[in-house]
């Protein structure tokens, strides 16, 4: 696995629900770990891999990313390939080395992160249990990639975003809601008077939502 990553492995052979765990632009694969003793109670397998692109923070720190972050324009579609591919091949290895149940493998990004989890979601809606966005958006060239169907139509899916976001605004987060919608995603969406971050409130929308709508949900005989 070329991807730096790190991992929460429950007691037991498995196979276990997992959860890809995509961070945001600046931090590392460290950053989503810490809420891999709450998801599923601790009962999942959480992979959290590392962007491949290096971000100098401040002297002797360095965070990452998953594709340059261009303000005087759209991003750069070779560079959020690489991305992709980055994503895609880490996943792809994952299953072969960890004992995943891959009916109920489950995708999560935050800011930057949540863009891939997009991407890969939606272009592979059939492998995947649930997708969450959190304070992130889905860019409009690639819903223009994206064609409804009926795996699309059975991906739960949650978005959550801080109506205070000084990052993305919560305009960009309700267009991601509004074309979610148009391409029939089965989507939760809930806003929070939070910035760029899960606060405690939107946590537990989290944790409800992945258990009711995912991991454990009721069926109706």
């Amino acid at each position: 696995m070329e991807v730096l990553y790190t991992a929460h492995v429950p007691a037991g052979d498995g196979p276990f629900p997992t959860i890809l765990a995509l961070h945001g632009w600046g931090a590392s694969a460290h950053d989503l770990l810490g809420l891999a003793q709450i998801l599923h109670r601790g009962q999942a397998l959480v992979l959290c891999p590392q962007g491949p692109i290096e971000i100098p923070i401040q002297q002797g720190v360095v965070g990452y990313g998953w594709f340059p972050i261009r303000e005087d324009g759209p991003m750069d579609p070779e560079a959020f390939a690489a991305g992709r591919r980055a994503v895609a091949g880490f996943l792809d290895a994952a299953l072969e080395r960890y004992p995943i149940d891959r009916n109920k493998l489950v995708l999560m990004g935050f800011s930057q992160g949540g863009v891939m989890a997009y991407d890969l979601a939606l272009r592979e809606p059939e492998r995947f249990a649930g997708l969450m966005a959190l304070s992130s958006w889905l860019p409009p060239q690639l819903v223009e990639s994206i064609q409804p169907g009926e795996a699309l139509e059975s991906l739960p899916t949650l978005v959550v975003h801080g109506s205070e976001d000084p990052m993305i605004p919560i305009s960009m987060a309700q267009a991601s809601r509004d074309a979610l919608i148009k391409l029939q995603v089965p989507t939760v969406y809930r806003e929070y008077p939070m910035g760029h971050e899960i606060r405690p409130e939107a946590l537990r929308e989290i944790l409800t939502w992945l258990e009711e709508k995912v991991l454990s949900p009721i069926q109706l005989l």
